[in-house]
């Protein structure tokens, strides 16, 4: 039995650039997770619409 596993999930959330104003994008976390309850996060990013891939913390949560 494994004890510690480590998850990739995507889900769409809505971001503010202050570039580019208002986007929805897809935001993969990477979770690491022990014994089935997540435990922390070890990393957050999103791919632009070039094919980039970039970190979250360039962008903020819309509110």
């Amino acid at each position: 039995m494994k004890l510690s596993k480590i998850k990739r999930e995507t889900k769409y959330e809505k971001r503010y650039s202050v570039t580019m104003g208002e986007l929805t994008t897809q935001v993969t976390y990477i979770k690491q997770y022990i014994l089935g309850l997540p435990f922390r996060t070890l990393h957050k990013y999103r791919e632009t619409y070039y094919g980039e891939v970039k970190d979250c913390a360039d962008c903020n949560l819309f509110v």
